[in-house]
C-alpha cells in the first residue's frame, strides 16, 4: 500500500502531472483524425522524451495511451468513421445513435465505458499482475495462433443472415493480408515486381477508406444541402443526453465490468491489441444483453460501452508483459518499453523490486490520466457534437482531404493512398452488393498475426499439426471456434424456415 501511495504522489509531481495531462488530450485529439492512431501518436512524441526522466516520460505517453483509446469512438459515432482499430465497431451502435439525435448521449456512454474499462484494468493491473504475467507467459505461439481463429470466427457474428457473404469478405482480407514480405522467409510474396509493395498494404488506410469514402460517395449522391445526420433529426441536448446516459449506467454496468475483465485478460496476451478486445467484448454483450428493449445494430447502448469498456481495459492488460516479463503487449507498449530503455530502465522479473518508484508511478499516471480524461471528454461533449452540424459541402470534403492526409503520412508513400481510395469504392459496392465489410477489415489486422503464429508453431514442431492439439490451451480455443461455426451455420441453416413459417402465417 505504501508503494501505491508514493507511485501517486510521484505522478502528482508538476512535472510528471502536467505531461500526462498534455498527452491525453494530444491523444484524445490525433486518435480521433483518420490515420493518426495511438500508436502513431505515441510514436510522434517520443523523441520528446529522450532528454527527460522515467517518470515524466512514462507520464506523457501514458497520456497518450489513454487518450488516444477512446479518441477514435468520436470520429467513429460521429461520422461513421474509427479512427482506430479499437473503434471498429462502436460505430456500428454509435453512429445509429447520432443519426436519431443522441450523439452527445452515445459519446458519454463511450466515455464512460472507457473510464469504467480503464480503472477495472488498472485494478487489475496493480492486484494480480504477476499472476496474470504468468498466464501470459503461457501463451506461445500454438495458444495464440487459436486465440486469433477464435476471433476470426467471433467476426461471423457480424454476418447474420449473410454468414457466407461474411466469411468470403474475411477471405479477401486474409488475401491482401499476404501481400509483402513473408513474416519467416523473408522474401517479397505477390508484389507484381514493385518494391514499393514490398512493405505490404497497411489496415489504417484500408480501414480508413473503407468508412470514410463510402460515406463521401453517398453524400455525393444524396440533394445538395443536405446534413449528416438528417436535417429532420431530433434537436441536440447535451445536458439532457448526458443525464440519460448516466442513468443508463446500472444496466450497463454489468456489461462494462464484463468487458473490461474480457479487455485485460486478452491485452495481457502478447501480441493480441484492442481490436480482438473489442470484438470479442461486443460479441459476448449480444450473446448475453442485458437491454434487450433496443436491437445491436440499432443503438443499443451496450454496442457502445462493450468495445470502449474492453480496448481501454487492454491497456492494463498490455502493460503486465511489458512490465514484469519485458515482453510488449501491443505497439504502443512497445514504444513505452524503448522509452524506458533509453533511460536506463530495463523491463522485466526484477522490475518491481529494483524500480518501484517507476512502476508504481507509471500506475499513478494511468489513474490521473483516467481521471483527467472523464472531465475532459464530459466537459468537450457539446463542442464535439456540433461536429455533426458541419454542412456536407464542408464536411465531405474536410473528411476526404484528412483521410488523404492520413493515409499518406502514415508511411509517406502513395501507395497507402491507392490503398484507401480502392477500399473505399470497393466498400461501396460491398454494402450495395450486400456484402459486409467489417469482416473483411478484422481479418485484414489479424491476418499477419495468424499467418505468423500458425507457421511458428509449425517450425516448433516439426511440421507437426498436433501441437495445435496436444496444447491444452489451444485445443479449447480451437474447440470453442469450431462450436460458434456451428452454431452460426446451424441458424442460418433455420432461419430460412423460420421466415416461411412467419409468411406462411
Amino acid at each position: 500500500m505504501e508503494a501505491i501511495v508514493d507511485g501517486l504522489l510521484t505522478a502528482l509531481e508538476p512535472q510528471v502531472f502536467s505531461l500526462t495531462l498534455l498527452g491525453v488530450v494530444l491523444g484524445l485529439v490525433m486518435s480521433a483524425m483518420p490515420g493518426l492512431t495511438t500508436t502513431v501518436a505515441v510514436v510522434l512524441l517520443l523523441p520528446f522524451t529522450f532528454y527527460l526522466d522515467a517518470g515524466p516520460s512514462m507520464g506523457l505517453l501514458m497520456g497518450v495511451f489513454v487518450g488516444g483509446m477512446t479518441g477514435g469512438a468520436m470520429s467513429a459515432i460521429l461520422v461513421n468513421i474509427p479512427g482506430n482499430p479499437a473503434s471498429v465497431v462502436t460505430n456500428i451502435d454509435g453512429y445509429p445513435m447520432t443519426e436519431r439525435g443522441a450523439a452527445s448521449e452515445a459519446l458519454t456512454l463511450a466515455f464512460l465505458g472507457s473510464f469504467m474499462g480503464g480503472a477495472v484494468g488498472l485494478i487489475l493491473l496493480v492486484l494480480i499482475a504477476p499472476q496474470l504475467a504468468s498466464i501470459a507467459l503461457a501463451f506461445g505461439a500454438p495458444e495464440q495462433f487459436a486465440l486469433v481463429v477464435l476471433g476470426l470466427t467471433l467476426v461471423a457474428g457480424f454476418s447474420e443472415g449473410k454468414l457466407l457473404r461474411g466469411f468470403i469478405a474475411a477471405g479477401v482480407g486474409l488475401m491482401i493480408a499476404t501481400v509483402g514480405m513473408d513474416p519467416i522467409a523473408g522474401m517479397p510474396r505477390f508484389t507484381f515486381g514493385e518494391v514499393s509493395m514490398q512493405q505490404g498494404i497497411s489496415f489504417i488506410p484500408i480501414m480508413i477508406g473503407m468508412f470514410a469514402l463510402p460515406l463521401a460517395i453517398e453524400a455525393l449522391r444524396s440533394p445538395k444541402g443536405q446534413n449528416l445526420p438528417p436535417l429532420d433529426a431530433p434537436s441536440y441536448h447535451p445536458i439532457k443526453n448526458l443525464i440519460a446516459a448516466v442513468k443508463m449506467l446500472p444496466k450497463t454496468a454489468i456489461c462494462g465490468v464484463r468487458s473490461a475483465v474480457i479487455g485485460t485478460g486478452i491485452g495481457a496476451v502478447p501480441g493480441t491489441g484492442s481490436a480482438i478486445a473489442a470484438v470479442v467484448a461486443y460479441e459476448c454483450a449480444k450473446r448475453f444483453p442485458c437491454i434487450r428493449n433496443v436491437s445491436f445494430g440499432k443503438g443499443n447502448p451496450e454496442g457502445i460501452v462493450a468495445p470502449e469498456a474492453a480496448n481501454s481495459a487492454m491497456m492494463g492488460g498490455a502493460l503486465i508483459p511489458m512490465l514484469i516479463l519485458g515482453i510488449p503487449g501491443d505497439p504502443v507498449t512497445a514504444v513505452m518499453l524503448g522509452a524506458l530503455t533509453i533511460v536506463g530502465v530495463n523491463p522485466g522479473p526484477l522490475m518491481l523490486s529494483q524500480h518501484p518508484d517507476v512502476v508504481y508511478g507509471l500506475f499513478g499516471s494511468f489513474a490521473i490520466a483516467l481521471g483527467f480524461l472523464l472531465i475532459l471528454a464530459i466537459v468537450g461533449i457539446p463542442l464535439f457534437v456540433k461536429a455533426v452540424r458541419i454542412p456536407v459541402r464542408i464536411l465531405m470534403p474536410t473528411i476526404v482531404l484528412l483521410c488523404l492526409i492520413g493515409s499518406f503520412a502514415l508511411r509517406n508513400t502513395m501507395l497507402d493512398v491507392f490503398a484507401m481510395t480502392a477500399a473505399g469504392v470497393l466498400a461501396y459496392f460491398m454494402k450495395r452488393w450486400g456484402y459486409p465489410i467489417l469482416p473483411m477489415l478484422l481479418a485484414l489486422i489479424l491476418g499477419p498475426l495468424l499467418e505468423t503464429q500458425f507457421r511458428m508453431s509449425l517450425i516448433i514442431s516439426f511440421g507437426d499439426p498436433m501441437v495445435f492439439i496436444t496444447s491444452p490451451i489451444s485445443a479449447v480455443l480451437l474447440l470453442l471456434a469450431l462450436v460458434f461455426v456451428a452454431v452460426m451455420v446451424w441458424a442460418e441453416i433455420r432461419r430460412p424456415k423460420a421466415t416461411l413459417m412467419v409468411a406462411d402465417s
